[in-house]
């Protein structure tokens, strides 16, 4: 059998309280939900769990260990990341002004924008490393150990990310409209600027 069913009961605890805590990926959606409601967000859940399936599967492989061992690989997915959220934060303050003037965000952006935010950011492949090895066993298949075990922390953060961009979408369409419309874009884009400051201000360690 590819994964111990034990260790998978011992896993899903662990990973739904890892889902439930409060992260970047968590705001991320928040944001998404704030600019354009719940379908968005759910897509930018959506995309942050598929980019967090090829995190696992570079760890399985071992590729994941060259970003942690080789420092400029790992500046430079790290400021792509800043660059990315840096323009979504702009992009949000072009777009916050009334009902009638916000574009509406097409999922397929919204999935694409998550899950380019989660690839660029390096602090995923090192969490993969360090949290997922505890639940394989090295006798058995590496790589298939690790995708079930990505698989159930990305379906659980999808669940969890996409209800909590919903409830703000929910919050943002009962306030959409003239001066809280603009508020609402000055919301999302502060959220991706602290994301961008966030990612910019982290340490390798």
């Amino acid at each position: 059998m590819f994964a111990d069913p034990l260790t998978l009961l011992a896993f899903a605890p662990a990973a739904l309280a890892l889902n439930l805590t409060p992260g970047a990926d968590m705001m991320f959606c928040i944001g998404q939900g704030l600019k354009g409601g719940w379908r968005p967000a759910a897509a930018a859940s959506a995309g942050v769990s598929a980019a967090c399936m090829v995190h696992v599967a570079l760890a399985g492989l071992g590729l994941g260990a060259a970003v942690a061992a080789l420092p400029w690989l790992f500046e430079v997915i790290r400021w792509a990341g800043v660059g990315y959220l840096l323009w979504l934060a702009r992009t949000s303050l072009r777009g916050g002004g009334t009902a009638e003037e916000v574009p509406p965000v097409r999922p397929a952006r919204a999935f694409r924008d998550g899950a380019v935010v989660n690839l660029t950011n390096p602090k995923v492949v090192l969490f993969v490393l360090a949290f997922l090895p505890q639940f394989v066993r090295p006798e058995g298949p590496v790589l298939l150990q690790f995708l079930a075990l990505g698989a159930i922390l990305s379906v659980g953060g999808f669940v969890v990310n996409a209800l909590a961009g919903a409830f703000a979408g929910r919050l943002a369409q009962r306030l959409r409209g003239g001066r809280a419309g603009r508020v609402l874009g000055w919301i999302s884009a502060g959220i991706f600027g602290a994301l961008a400051v966030r990612l910019a201000v982290m340490q390798r360690s």
